[in-house]
């Protein structure tokens, strides 16, 4: 089974860095997860009035509304098969807000034959499906890109939706990943992102099974 992000670059995947090409090479076929750990430098939200937003939000583990800075991170990355038997990966982010409060960005990405493109779930339920646009930059890093976004399979209005860009890439000099992320509406301008680094290990799950708390708790068949 090949990773789904091999299958959405197809050849620019080789372009990826070696260290970007063995963190999204990950299959279920390869029994490997990839667990990452370290520190957001800064998360920020928009103006005031993105708040209700960011709060909503916060109830299917899609965004929140703090902010923060040296916050630490982490974000589990498990291949399986979902119930579907689609090939899919976790993408749950987990940010140690204080020591009372822990905020979690959950994701859950699939690859579409039909639409030549990676579908990412959003939030614990995947009522929300958002297309992804991936490159590679000169440097070997991933740039993600929102495209069309749906929710519960119905088609989501361009200007209520936001635009979220993830640029991810491996640091030489300080050996770490680095990642930032963006997310902006046409009409509230930005709304929230975060910038950060964290290093990575590679579990076996042959030895210890994709944990029930990454998957969501509903499946969405519609892509």
């Amino acid at each position: 089974m090949t990773s789904i992000f091999r299958q959405a670059l197809g050849t620019d995947f080789d372009r990826l860095h070696p260290r970007l090409r063995q963190r999204f090479g990950i299959s279920s076929a390869d029994h490997t997860a990839c667990v990452g750990t370290g520190t957001m430098d800064r998360i920020w939200h928009g103006s005031a009035v993105t708040l209700p937003l960011l709060r909503l939000g916060a109830t299917r583990h899609i965004l929140f509304p703090e902010q923060g800075a040296d916050v630490p991170f982490s974000i589990e990355n498990y291949a399986y098969r979902d119930s579907y038997g689609r090939e899919t990966v976790t993408f749950v982010r987990t940010f140690e807000i204080s020591a009372h409060r822990r905020r979690r960005f959950d994701a859950t990405m699939v690859y579409s034959p039909h639409r030549a493109a990676i579908v990412d779930y959003l939030g614990t339920h995947q009522h929300y499906a958002v297309l992804l646009d991936l490159t590679v930059d000169r440097h070997g890093g991933l740039l993600i890109r929102t495209g069309e976004q749906r929710y519960t399979g119905h088609r989501f209005p361009t200007g209520l939706s936001g635009s979220a860009e993830v640029h991810e890439w491996w640091d030489d000099a300080d050996g770490c990943f680095r990642i930032e992320v963006r997310v902006t509406n046409r009409f509230l301008g930005p709304v929230f992102g975060y910038r950060g680094r964290f290093t990575a290990q590679f579990v076996d799950t042959g030895t210890a099974p994709v944990p029930a708390a990454v998957r969501p708790l509903r499946e969405n068949a519609a892509v």
